[in-house]
């Protein structure tokens, strides 16, 4: 049996044996939850950035927000954050280099 010791998907147990396969589980503390997501964020992170697969941002995207609700802050809350943040300093759609300030 390979050892993994991180974050999955809520249905990747059930998913192993349904495949056949058996899996040990146990439900994470609080505090290793936020261990945990966190290190999911940034191997999410590096799939993304190797791949450059829209997919791997799903992925990134849907951990974001697990990570974020770990902290006490809801999928609302962090899109006002994101939204504000855009009204106040923009986005990033005009593609702006800063070279120098």
């Amino acid at each position: 049996m390979k050892e993994y010791n991180k974050l999955v998907r809520d249905r990747i147990p059930e998913i192993i044996e349904a495949k056949g396969g058996k899996s040990v589980t146990h439900i994470a503390t609080d505090e290793e939850y936020k261990e945990k997501a966190i290190e999911k964020l940034q191997e999410e992170m590096a799939e993304f950035l190797e791949s450059k697969d829209p997919e791997e941002l799903a992925d990134l995207l849907e951990i974001t927000y697990a990570v974020a609700e770990s902290l006490g802050v809801s999928k609302d809350e962090l899109e006002a954050m994101r939204s504000k943040k855009a009204t106040e300093r923009g986005g990033f759609t005009k593609r702006i280099i800063l070279e120098k300030s």
